[in-house]
Parts: structure tokens; C-alpha cells; sequence
């Protein structure tokens, strides 16, 4: 199977990807009403959805050090074991302390599965097909969160809100197990790093971060991934101050993911339209105005309209980001451009719940909210100044110039 070949075994990371991402979509929410049950305030529901970034902070450039040189397909069950055993473990903890350790675990599994799954996808698409082919591997990030949420809300609840927690937190483990029965021989091992290759002297970080277009791509995705993950871990807490049940805080981020599923696929069009650079600038300068918008004491319907419309903006960012760091990495450090731009996430995952949660203290669960605003504002500046053709660091730097040039036409770069 060579690159940009039949595309079975993507089909199989797009399910793989469904059930894991479910269980932690389902899980987090999960995690911080449970930590509500046992006492938790906005600031310890903070640093227990940070927590979940930061063992992975530490992890993500070796695994891409390592993925560069070798195979990606065997990080994929490890990703998925330690998901299901953080979830599982999650729901047994009886102290916030213990929350916060199998949080992390969670996120050590999630980063794990990410970086394979990314790193298989750059290695075998074509270059002309990476826009659309990371576009289709996010639909699988999307449908878990349009499902965990709704799953969520629909066994927590009730007067014994730790012990429905728990049992959401059991069944997010069971059903990350089920992603591994995707995952058999979704690798062409001719598509490896061979032994010279794995043999070969590693790209300092420094030339990778200074490869014009990666900033970028990391900044946008760190701001993106952050309004998804403190609307995640915080809505919850919006609805208890406003009355407003889990099941139907369930909904609003289903409705969230469900929006991000349909920008995804229509994502070749738009690009097609707009081009990347206009894309990423217009969607992250309209989700900066609705984030701040979840601020503002609105009517339920309301605020899911909001949502469903920043669902839509917040779709674009990933898989274009993605696509813009593999391009500009240089020559085999594909895999630790994706890694730093993971890292760059979870910084973001680590800082963002962390201060909203100091923010939501100090000035009001809501607050948090016009923060992420002003980090999109942030990103769509950035966005304009993104460099729009591929290949702009050596990534494709083997491909004919004029392939380069037919993928940029086609709205590719």
C-alpha cells in the first residue's frame, strides 16, 4: 500500500480514533462532576483537568523522536490500554489527589494514540491528499465528543451524583477498549523509516521550531484545542450555576462536536473557496467572538446556537494545523514536528484550565470564557500572517516542484 493508496486503513484509525476519543470526551466531564461530588471547587476542577496535560507535556517529543525513526502503528494499543485504565481508575478514586493522577494517565494514553495515529496518517498520504486526509481522521476525534458528552449526561445525574460519575467513568474504559479491535495491521510496514533511515542524525528542535509556518500551526492549534477542552471541562460548571441539568450540558457539547463533524466534511470545498490562509483567519476571528459570547447570561437555545456555530469555526484549526506543521517540518522529523505541536497543546492544556479555573475564582465562572476569546483573537492575527503553499520546510522538499505547485492550486496548501 503506498502513500495516497487505498485508504482502508484510515477508515480503521477514523474508528479506532471514535472510541477512543469518546471515552476521554466521555471522561472528562465525567471527571470534573465527580471531583464536584467529592468537594472540589472551580480551582481544584482547574488543576485536575490540567493535570491531564502533564505527563504528557513531558512525553510527547521523545515519542515523536521515536515514531520518526521507527514504526507508528504499536503506540496506538498502548494509547488505548492506558486510556481505559485512567478512565476506569478515575471512577474508583475516592480523593481528588487520586483524580488528578489517573487523569494524567489518561492523557499520557490519549497523547500516545494521537501521535501514532497523526504520525500514520502524514506517512501514508500523499502529499495532495493530507489536507483531506487529516480533515477525515479529525471526523473520528469529532464523533466521539458528539457521543461522550451525550453518554455522560445521560448516566450522570440524579441525588448520587459521585456514584453515577463513577459508573460514567467505568463504561468510558470499557468502551476505549473497543477501539483496539481496529487496530490490526493498519500499518504498511514498507511505509517505515528503513534501518539507515532509523540509524540517521536527529533534527535539533530548534531548526523544526524555526521552520517558517510551524509556530504558527502550533499556536493556532493550541488555542483551538483550549476552547475545546475548557468548554469541555467548564460548561459543566456553567450549568450548575445556571440551573441548567447535565443531560442537556450533554447536548450543547454534542451539538458543539456535531458541527465540527460537518465542517470536516465539507473541508476540501471551503478550501477550494477561501483558500487555507482566509479559512483559518475568518473561523478562529468568529469562534474568538463567540467564546467571549458564552460569557453572557443567554437563554438555553441561544447559547446552543453559539455553540453549534463555534463548533463549525473550531473544526478548521486541527486537521489545517496538522497539515501546515508536516508540511513545514523539515526531512524526517515529521513525526517531532507533530510531537511539539502536541506539546504545544498540552501546554495549552495545562495553562488554559489551570487559569480559568484562578479566573472563574476570582471574577466568575464565565470569565474563563472571554480569556479563550482573546487567545482566538490571538490565532486569527497569526492565521493572516500564515504562510499558504506546502512544503514550505523541506517536509516535500523531495517532490517535484511543480507537484508542489498543482497541490497549492487545488487548495491543498
Amino acid at each position: 500500500m503506498a502513500p495516497g493508496g487505498n485508504r482502508g486503513w484510515l477508515l480503521r484509525l477514523v474508528i479506532a480514533f471514535s472510541f477512543a476519543q469518546g471515552a476521554v470526551s466521555m471522561a472528562r466531564p465525567a471527571v470534573s462532576y465527580r471531583a464536584l461530588a467529592l468537594g472540589a471547587d472551580e480551582r481544584a476542577v482547574g488543576v485536575i483537568a490540567g493535570v491531564y496535560a502533564l505527563l504528557p507535556l513531558f512525553a510527547a517529543v521523545p515519542l515523536g523522536r521515536r515514531t520518526d525513526h521507527g514504526r507508528c502503528a504499536p503506540l496506538l494499543p498502548v494509547g488505548v490500554l492506558l486510556i481505559s485504565g485512567g478512565c476506569a481508575l478515575s471512577g474508583l478514586a475516592d480523593s481528588l489527589w487520586a483524580m488528578a493522577l489517573w487523569s494524567g494517565v489518561m492523557g499520557l494514553g490519549h497523547l500516545c494514540f494521537v501521535i501514532g495515529a497523526q504520525s500514520l496518517v502524514a506517512r501514508q498520504s500523499a502529499p495532495h491528499e493530507q489536507d483531506r486526509n487529516f480533515g477525515h481522521f479529525t471526523i473520528g476525534a469529532s464523533l466521539g465528543q458528539l457521543v461522550g458528552p451525550v453518554a455522560a449526561g445521560a448516566l450522570i445525574g440524579g441525588h448520587d451524583m459521585a456514584g453515577t460519575s463513577a459508573l460514567a467513568l467505568l463504561v468510558a474504559g470499557a468502551g476505549a477498549a473497543v477501539a483496539c479491535g481496529s487496530l490490526w495491521r493498519i500499518e504498511d510496514r514498507r511505509t517505515a523509516p528503513g534501518s539507515r533511515a532509523a540509524k540517521g542524525g536527529r533534527v535539533p528542535v530548534h531548526r523544526i521550531l524555526r521552520a517558517r509556518g510551524v509556530p504558527a500551526g502550533m499556536l493556532i492549534s493550541l488555542s483551538v484545542l483550549s476552547a475545546t477542552d475548557v468548554l469541555t471541562a467548564y460548561l459543566p460548571v456553567v450549568g450548575e450555576h445556571r440551573g441548567i441539568s447535565p443531560a442537556v450540558i450533554g447536548v450543547l457539547l454534542s451539538l458543539r462536536a456535531a458541527a465540527t463533524i460537518a465542517c470536516r466534511l465539507v473541508l476540501t470545498p471551503l478550501l477550494r473557496l477561501m483558500g487555507r490562509t482566509a479559512l483559518l483567519t475568518v473561523t478562529c476571528l468568529l469562534a474568538a467572538v463567540l467564546c467571549a459570547g458564552v460569557a453572557l447570561p443567554v437563554p438555553v437555545w441561544a447559547l446552543a446556537s453559539m455553540l453549534t456555530v463555534l463548533g463549525f469555526c473550531l473544526g478548521v484549526g486541527q486537521p489545517l494545523s496538522m497539515t501546515t506543521v508536516v508540511q513545514a517540518a523539515p526531512n524526517g522529523a515529521r513525526s517531532t514536528a507533530l510531537a511539539l505541536r502536541l506539546t504545544g497543546n498540552r501546554l495549552g492544556q495545562v495553562a488554559a484550565p489551570a487559569t480559568a479555573g484562578l479566573v472563574a475564582g476570582v471574577a466568575g465562572v464565565a470569565a474563563p470564557f472571554v480569556m479563550l476569546g482573546a487567545l482566538l483573537l490571538a490565532s486569527a492575527g497569526v492565521a493572516l500572517r500564515t504562510p499558504a503553499g506546502p512544503g514550505r520546510g523541506g517536509a516535500e522538499g523531495a517532490a517535484p516542484r511543480g507537484a508542489r505547485a498543482a497541490v497549492s492550486r487545488r487548495g491543498g496548501g
